[in-house]
């Protein structure tokens, strides 16, 4: 026998073996069915790029993570004292507003919140200034991105004042997104009684691939338990015309004050806890007792993540957009919705509601623009109504259902809804809609809409490269 006739067959026996053990690994997480097959598509067309993909970005298991995210969880709630603005699902008509008790609890729900619109960096970023120099407890901040750009310098160099002073200042970023801002940066702040942590840290030094996935992607300020901020925009001088001009991107952020920013402080102390090994009393952040009502309306902090399998965001668009009966607007950067997304918007649509989409006309991500293009023929034939803007760049992330908004860090995408940590508001209440849906129309004003006959004259290469990444929008 042929000495190579041995190797010859048993490279390509064990290749087999191994990606079929990878596949029956893949459909036992339980994933939706789209993703699994995304999955298994990739590993038998593209053996073995597709099983180091998959190391790098695919698995979900987060079980020792999970136990520990609920430890956290636990310890906050447990010392939390609870508001008696915190309503009972039942005190509330709307089914989303139940909805949402029933998912992620009561604790994010408060009757009466004031709240205040940021359409743009430089208003949202003046705010943030003079709500932390006016710091007398503790500075909390959770960020997707704090750049060591002109602006994250300025607050770094803010939060440093604040640590002298002897007010508590923690500072939590992501690991991935806040790579390029090293320890040295955060270095004064350490050095002044400030507190940094990096969430799911990336290092070659402790490298794990599967933390490529499960990123913090939320926004959350809390001063004072007081005032809070969330929303869209990451720490960084691309969102502020102060130094971009006309050319800052557009992006959408709230400031919340009274009772509402409990549930900010809520999740950002499980957060803390989770990045680290010492629990905060919760009761000195999160006070109880009674409050000067601020302002009639109902507010939801609504958070999900990889932790936990009830997917609380795609739950509340969902939810909304189902119930729809006047109008659905909706912002976002990346959209490559699963199944259910799409078909709400199109049955609202076809219900006789007024759907729209405004996204970016380029994205930054090719094989996610190209997944986005795919769904336009069928939503413009339901008909929802599409834009694209060119300029600015578009990074809000937005919903405005007919007398609700929901306004936060979640794209419409797998990503967001299933593989990051993320936060929303759903503000329940009409003139807040009404302010959002006024910005809405005039980006709308700057956009050009998305026709048939757009898509129609796509040439044959552009059309088979948005298919096949079709196949693939569970993966991104």
């Amino acid at each position: 026998m042929d000495p190579w006739t041995i190797p010859a067959y048993a490279v390509p026996a064990l290749e087999a073996v191994w990606v079929i053990g990878i596949a029956v690994y893949i459909i036992l997480q339980r994933r939706s069915a789209p993703a699994t097959f995304a999955w298994v598509f990739a590993l038998a067309f593209l053996p073995i790029v597709g099983i180091a993909v998959y190391f790098w970005l695919g698995p979900r298991r987060y079980e020792r993570r999970r136990t520990r995210r609920r430890r956290a969880a636990s310890v906050i709630e447990r010392s939390a004292k609870m508001d008696r603005d915190i309503l009972d699902a039942a005190q509330h008509d709307s089914q989303l507003a139940k909805m949402i008790c029933s998912t992620v609890g009561i604790a994010g729900a408060v009757r009466h919140a004031e709240l205040t619109i940021f359409l743009d960096g430089k208003s949202k970023y003046d705010a943030l200034e003079e709500a932390i120099a006016n710091a007398s407890h503790h500075v909390h901040l959770e960020y997707y991105i704090f750049e060591p750009d002109r602006f994250g310098t300025r607050i770094r160099d803010l939060l440093v004042e604040r640590a002298k002073a002897g007010v508590e200042v923690r500072v939590l970023v992501d690991g991935l997104g806040s790579s390029r801002t090293q320890r040295r940066f955060f270095a004064p702040l350490v050095d002044s009684g400030g507190q940094v942590r990096h969430f799911n840290e990336v290092s070659f030094a402790r490298w794990r691939p599967r933390m490529m996935n499960f990123r913090t992607h939320r926004k959350i300020v809390v001063i004072d338990g007081s005032v809070g901020f969330t929303g869209g925009m990451n720490l960084t001088e691309v969102h502020s015309s102060e130094f971009l001009g006309e050319a800052a991107w557009r992006d959408t952020h709230l400031r919340l004050m009274g009772p509402a920013v409990a549930g900010l402080q809520r999740v950002f102390l499980e957060d803390w806890l989770y990045a680290g090994d010492d629990a905060p009393n919760a009761d000195l952040y999160l006070p109880g007792g009674e409050h000067a009502p601020l302002a009639d309306r109902l507010v939801q902090i609504v958070f999900s993540g990889p932790d936990e399998n009830l997917d609380a965001i795609h739950k509340v668009f969902f939810t909304a957009i189902a119930g729809a009966t006047e109008r659905v607007q909706l912002t976002t950067p990346y959209f490559v919705p699963d199944e259910t997304i799409q078909n709400a918007l199109a049955a609202a649509a076809l219900g006789g509601v007024d759907v729209v989409l405004l996204v970016p006309a380029r994205g930054d991500l090719p094989l996610v623009s190209a997944a986005a293009e795919s769904y336009y023929p069928e939503l413009l034939e339901s008909g929802v109504r599409i834009f694209a803007l060119d300029e600015p760049v578009l990074h809000a992330k937005s919903l405005v259902v007919d007398d609700c908004a929901v306004v936060g860090s979640a794209n419409t995408d797998n990503r967001s809804f299933r593989l990051n940590f993320e936060l929303a508001a759903v503000i329940h209440d009409r003139a807040a809609a009404d302010e959002l849906a006024e910005a809405f129309a005039k980006d709308l004003a700057k956009a050009r809409p998305v026709t048939r006959e757009d898509l129609d004259e796509r040439g044959f290469l552009r059309r088979l490269f948005s298919s096949t990444a079709r196949l693939f929008s569970p993966l991104l």
